[in-house]
């Protein structure tokens, strides 16, 4: 179809509104082109079938923004370097859209440009992957001028064999942004993979570490709200981003003064004395151990208990995997680590919250730490 004039996409009819995209996917369990007379009776200024219609609609319409486009991927952390990057460049004046959540593979990467408004600055997109050849679809249709990749990690290593195929992965983001004056791309030094990456990028990169001295004024800012080198590290990619963009530190360090992650990502809460971290969103052997080194680490009046459930997508290295992240969390400072899960070789979910339940007392905190799939977090409810 052509584009014309719309006010946004969903996939929902429900959400239609008039003047809005209705885009009719066939899913698994619902064939959204089964409602697409209801979103013509709403008023949906068009329906777009299908995934491919879908991604020729967002790259078309790419094309008429005026936004500078930031792609970000990586193992773990690229939901905080993209909410970063956000809030950071809001902080500087900018008119910014982003993706939602961790709306980021190839339904919704597309919405997500369908619903940037035509005046916005910038659009920070979040790009994800479980398969090879997904970061290449997603940076197509996006075409980006400035790439950032967070930590590269072993997550759904079962489908890429190696951190090297991995990082190549990713590194796709970098190796097709389109050159400008305005291109750049951001690395962590401490990334496993930084030379690897380095030399894919199409664009000048910048390189961040944890030595820079805006680190530790970082780490101050973040220490409640987000604690952990691994968060700082997601801070100065971003930080990087937006001051080459002509953001001052002073505003994105003000920024961070009001700074939430969306979803169960160390949301802290606390229910009769004892204080739970929930950050149950989603795990991988990079995340699980960044999540128990911040944690043990944290200034805590009682005991600290970490609640660990299996990770998924690790194929036949997931045995491996997880008796690594056994073994750290043996290392650590914690006083309780109850492990659930098969492939832990734990308990069900639901004997983990009995135990509990009959474990945590006033003034201990508790680590809840998973696969999404394991749904961790309804040990809180």
């Amino acid at each position: 179809m052509e584009l014309g004039t719309f006010r946004g996409a969903t996939l929902d009819s429900r959400q239609v509104v008039p003047g809005m995209l209705f885009v009719a996917i066939k899913g698994e369990k619902v064939d959204g082109r089964a409602y697409i007379p209801q979103a013509r009776a709403k008023g949906a200024a068009g329906v777009l079938e299908g995934r491919e219609e879908l991604a020729r609609a967002a790259q078309a319409y790419r094309r008429t923004l005026k936004a500078t486009v930031v792609g970000v991927t990586g193992s773990a952390g690229k939901t905080t370097t993209k909410e970063l990057t956000a809030a950071f460049l809001r902080a500087g004046g900018f008119k910014v859209h982003a993706t939602e959540g961790n709306y980021n593979n190839d339904l919704g990467l597309p919405l997500t440009i369908l619903n940037c408004p035509p005046d916005a600055d910038f659009l920070v997109v979040e790009m994800g992957t479980n398969h090879p050849g997904e970061i290449k679809y997603l940076v197509d249709i996006a075409e980006p001028d400035i790439g950032l990749v967070s930590s590269i990690g072993t997550a759904h290593i079962e489908f890429f064999k190696t951190q090297d195929g991995i990082a190549r992965e990713k590194g796709v983001l970098l190796s097709d942004l389109r050159v400008s004056p305005r291109s750049f791309a951001v690395l962590a030094r401490e990334n496993e993979r930084y030379d690897l990456l380095r030399s894919l990028s199409a664009a000048p990169v910048v390189t961040v570490s944890l030595d820079d001295p805006a680190a530790a004024r970082l780490a101050a800012a973040l220490r409640v709200r987000l604690p952990g080198r691994h968060n700082v590290s997601n801070a100065l990619i971003a930080r990087a981003c937006a001051t080459r963009l002509g953001v001052p530190e002073a505003a994105c360090l003000a920024a961070l003064a009001d700074f939430s992650l969306p979803g169960g990502r160390w949301r802290v809460v606390e229910r009769n004395g004892v204080t739970y971290v929930d950050d149950t969103y989603n795990a991988n052997p990079t995340s699980m151990v960044a999540a128990l080194e911040t944690f043990a680490s944290l200034d805590v009046a009682g005991r600290r208990i970490a609640v660990l459930g299996d990770m998924f997508e690790l194929g036949e290295q997931s045995a491996a995997l997880h008796a690594q992240v056994k073994a750290r969390a043996a290392e650590l400072p914690l006083d309780r680590v109850v492990f659930v899960g098969d492939s832990f070789g734990g308990v069900s979910r639901d004997a983990a919250k009995a135990e509990l339940a009959g474990l945590a007392r006033p003034g201990d905190a508790v680590l809840l730490k998973a696969s999404h799939g394991m749904h961790l977090d309804e040990l809180l409810k």
